[in-house]
């Protein structure tokens, strides 16, 4: 007689799949996925080799690798486990489950609106080879990043912005944070990445992309000083020598 699985058996499996799932993902968007996919192929391989085909002295052999696998996935993936720790925290990441709590909902209009004026500040910007740091905030929150700067809580401004950043204000140096279709501050510190494999040509404020986004989930816009060129940091990896047509789909896309 088969045995029909109950409902605790089909919630464990489902939340197995969605855990599956968002590694995945997560992975994806990291760069990261090719190693991922050697982990769960070198998994595969040692329960093939230590429980189905039961072969004593290679699963013995596999089996060292994995009781000191954890601590080298934790090395490997740190800035991926951060990440993910940090947006299963985020108030934003509840309240999207629960609508119910969430007082505000995102109109598109509205989005399209306040991203056309940071790009048309990073073209002027640009133009006149300004730096810039520009954080938007998604699901992780940045209140401690927030807290380090100058809080101005101001409707998003494309001029504002170029005021923010001209070279002889007051607030022209760290990074301008924009949370909820506002910028929330300016002058702001943030963390600086420590990756060898930086061009000479990117400075502090590409570091500073870096590192918040290794992070967080944010996006973070650098505008060169010295060349005027527009990279765009997310999920630990920066993207150069942006058009301002690459810029704006960058910004919209999972928006």
């Amino acid at each position: 007689m088969p045995i029909m699985p109950n409902i605790i058996d089909v919630i464990d499996i489902l939340l197995v799949a969605l855990l599956l799932y968002g590694t995945y993902r997560l992975m994806k968007s990291s760069g990261a996925l090719a190693i991922f996919m050697g982990v769960i192929s070198f998994v595969a391989l040692w329960i093939l080799v230590s429980y189905v085909f039961e072969m004593k002295l290679m699963g013995a052999i596999m089996d060292k690798f994995i009781s000191v696998g954890a601590v080298a996935l934790i090395i490997l993936f740190q800035n991926e486990i951060k990440r993910f720790l940090v947006m299963l925290g985020s108030r934003k990441r509840w309240q999207s489950l629960a609508p119910i709590f969430s007082l505000k909902k995102k109109d598109k209009k509205q989005s399209d609106h306040w991203i056309m004026q940071i790009v048309l500040a990073c073209q002027e910007l640009s133009k006149k080879k300004t730096g810039a740091l520009i954080v938007l905030e998604k699901n992780a929150m940045l209140d401690e990043v927030v807290k380090s700067g100058e809080i101005l809580d101001a409707v998003i401004s494309g001029q504002l912005l170029q005021n923010i950043f001209f070279k002889n204000s007051p607030l022209h140096d760290g990074a301008v944070i924009i949370s909820e279709d506002r910028i929330k501050a300016a002058a702001c510190i943030l963390p600086v990445a420590h990756d060898d494999n930086l061009p000479k040509e990117m400075g502090l404020r590409h570091r500073a992309a870096l590192g918040i986004t290794q992070m967080t989930d944010s996006k973070a816009i650098v505008v060169s000083e010295e060349t005027g060129k527009i990279s765009l940091a997310y999920m630990g990896d920066i993207k150069s020598k942006l058009s301002i047509e690459d810029l704006e789909r960058l910004l919209t896309e999972d928006n």
